[in-house]
């Protein structure tokens, strides 16, 4: 509840404004049926006519009243519920943006968009209830249960009864239901990662036929789902019954202990049994906004445990902001993901000059991507030190680093916009000649103004309308548009053909002086040429030299390349 409180304190004014009017709101409607009594009481068993044309003018301006103040309420309810939504939603993606990829690991992506999404718009329910009715049942049920005794009061030790087994029963219901809804929540997260899963690997999913198998895990998701909420519900489903049952049983005593009722006064027993009947609406809508709180108390946790997410990388007090040229070290670097059982590498050391080329090789899983990762901060190493330019990376500020380092991952990433917007996250204000440079050495620029807008071209999501080796090309570009003195490749010509392939580091090769490149890649044909070749294998360095350095002396180097080109050759 702290949070929403907090929230709600940022928009007092609507706040109080609403609740102001909703307390109008709920005054006409308290007074409606003891206008109604008078009529009855001091009009009909009169036969007076002015007395009933009176009270029913009273009566008019009331509702008149009530409506211009529920109007207004609504207004202002929603209003301050749509404005804290949105920025519940602004400070959580702000939140997530500065986490680290070990916090983002921690938290996990399915999640976060369940938390962003859905555990948001039940917090803004609730805010919104609050001010629609929340506020409304209580002062309704107390000038109710007033106004009962003031006109009957010998009501008053049946309504004490009805308030104490009442209050008992929506206690009750949120001690029993807050878990509930929490487990809810938790089985949302689980089919929205279901979801996510099978649409980024909805072509795979169809090449191999395994339409049956995924339906099979989103059924059993949706069926843990299902089952949450039906236990959830399940709480609602007896605990309203009852509080009705209770509210219905005090109005059949009303009209018990009112049996004797002088007919004259008949007005006031109709006024208790209306307001008894308000009591009852009352009391169901305070048990269904209690609900919905259980609900959103789940949700504002769940939304603060991202809010108070203590990001892993610290940042430095005087970070440094060198103007960086490119040498890198890994001193004794090693490195372990959270909750893995051992390192992903291990006493990682070598030094690279400013502009050479470093080709990183090695089998599947030795940790070549892990390995440039810890360049940008993407995550820190678990021990040792990787200096830049003889400055700590941990010490740098972590824009100025990611801005002098280029990074293209394995899986080309494109979004929905034009090609020059997707150049242009590499730099915002780079210039035309900028762009056609990039693409020129990226081997990008011939098919670029072979489609039909040229760089205006607009891409669908993910650059669906391109074919791999033009997404690996345009994200090469993007990284170059940056002009970092760093670049680090991952297996980013994986989808060119040899010729293209060629050309492409034909290219970075002219901008050697320029900057510092690290190519990984599984083919050695690709690294061979490097200034050095960095061989990793189940997360230790293995070897570190030139290709004829590595054919000497490097096993696990040679055993590559024999599989790849064969023989015992030096090449």
């Amino acid at each position: 509840m702290k949070l929403i409180l907090r929230y709600l304190r940022r928009h007092i004014g609507m706040f109080l404004f609403s609740m102001l009017f909703l307390t109008m709101e709920a005054l006409a409607d308290l007074l409606q049926p003891t206008y109604m009594a008078y009529i009855v009481d001091e009009g009909v068993s009169h036969a007076s006519v002015p007395t009933i044309l009176h009270y029913g003018l009273i009566m008019l301006g009331i509702a008149l009243v009530g409506a211009v103040s529920a109007v207004m309420r609504n207004h202002f309810s929603t209003r301050t519920s749509q404005n804290i939504g949105k920025e519940l939603r602004r400070d959580m993606y702000h939140k997530i943006q500065g986490l680290s990829l070990e916090n983002i690991d921690h938290l996990q992506p399915a999640s976060l968009i369940t938390r962003i999404t859905n555990d948001v718009t039940q917090v803004q329910d609730f805010i919104n209830g609050i001010m629609r009715i929340m506020a409304k049942a209580p002062i309704t049920c107390i000038g109710a249960i007033v106004l009962i005794i003031v006109q009957t009061p010998q009501q008053a030790p049946v309504m004490a009864a009805i308030l104490i087994v009442v209050a008992l029963l929506i206690l009750g219901n949120m001690r029993i239901g807050y878990p509930r809804f929490g487990r809810v929540q938790e089985k949302l997260d689980k089919l929205n990662g279901v979801t996510r899963e099978f649409l980024s690997s909805v072509r795979v999913v169809k090449a191999f036929r395994a339409e049956e198998e995924e339906t099979g895990k989103f059924g059993a998701a949706s069926l843990e789902l299902a089952q949450a909420n039906t236990d959830a519900l399940r709480t609602m489903a007896v605990f309203s019954p009852l509080i009705n049952l209770t509210v219905n049983f005090g109005i059949v005593m009303l009209l018990w202990i009112s049996r004797d009722q002088d007919a004259a006064m008949i007005g006031r027993l109709m006024a208790s049994v209306n307001y008894m009947t308000q009591v009852l609406f009352a009391v169901g809508m305070i048990a269904n906004v209690i609900n919905t709180a259980v609900r959103a108390i789940a949700s504002s946790r769940r939304i603060q445990e991202v809010l108070d997410e203590v990001p892993a990388q610290q940042m430095p007090e005087n970070p440094y902001t060198h103007a960086m040229r490119g040498d890198v070290l890994f001193d004794d670097v090693s490195f372990a993901y959270a909750g893995a059982s051992k390192e992903a590498l291990s006493h990682i050391s070598f030094r690279v000059k400013c502009g050479e080329t470093v080709g990183v090789i090695g089998p599947t899983g030795s940790g070549k991507s892990t390995l440039v990762n810890l360049l940008p901060r993407l995550y820190d190493a678990t021990c040792g030190r990787i200096l830049i330019d003889g400055t700590d990376v941990q010490q740098m500020e972590t824009a100025h680093l990611r801005q002098g380092v280029g990074v293209v991952a394995q899986k080309a990433l494109l979004f929905s916009g034009t090609i020059r917007e997707n150049l242009l996250w590499g730099k915002a204000d780079a210039t035309e000649e900028s762009l056609r440079r990039a693409t020129r050495i990226a081997c990008a620029e011939e098919f670029i103004l072979k489609t039909e807008k040229g760089y205006d071209t607009l891409l669908g999501q993910g650059g669906v309308n391109l074919s791999g080796g033009q997404k690996q090309r345009l994200s090469l570009a993007r990284a170059l548009v940056r002009e970092p003195k760093i670049l680090i490749l991952d297996d980013c010509t994986s989808a060119l053909d040899a010729q293209t392939e060629a050309s492409v580091l034909r290219g970075l090769r002219s901008m050697e002086e320029e900057i510092t490149v690290f190519l990984i890649s599984q083919r050695i044909s690709t690294v061979m040429r490097a200034d050095h070749i960095l061989c990793l294998d189940n997360g230790r360095l293995q070897g570190y030299g030139t290709h004829e350095e590595l054919m000497a002396s490097c096993e696990v180097y040679r055993a590559i390349y024999a599989s790849q080109i064969g023989g015992e050759g030096d090449g």
